[in-house]
């Protein structure tokens, strides 16, 4: 089973980490105005306390040739984790903004952005 697992997270990394393009996707004023305005939609449209989520996640993100954001993952998996993607996708496609994708040879490609968020709240279950 752990060599499964192991065997698992190289493939899963080698995939994500080996994407072959010329120039990567970029949001209109770089990473951290991204990082700013997904925080923003999130604080805005989403109650991070009923998922009780605490410390760093990876969310892996798809902008497809026209610029527009899908297939959002987020790890680690977390309690009500269908939910919890369910709505940070919804905080997600509420950004306006269009990235400049990603090119390969000149043409417009498809490709995934990786990004890191810390999240802190103050619940905390006490198991009632």
């Amino acid at each position: 089973m752990k060599k499964s697992i192991i065997l698992g997270f190289i493939f899963f990394s080698t995939f994500i980490f080996s994407q072959n393009y010329d120039t990567k996707a970029e949001f209109p004023g770089g990473q951290n105005a991204f990082q700013k305005e997904f925080m923003r939609m999130v604080h805005s449209y989403v109650d991070t306390n009923i998922y009780a989520v605490n410390g760093k996640f990876t969310f892996i993100i798809e902008v497809d040739e026209a610029g527009k954001m899908s297939n959002m993952k987020v790890y680690p998996r977390v309690r009500n984790y269908e939910e919890f993607l369910q709505d940070m996708t919804f905080a997600m496609k509420k950004i306006k903004k269009k990235w400049k994708p990603a090119t390969k040879d000149g043409k417009l490609i498809s490709s995934n952005h990786i990004f890191e968020i810390d999240f802190t709240t103050d619940y905390a279950d006490h198991g009632d």
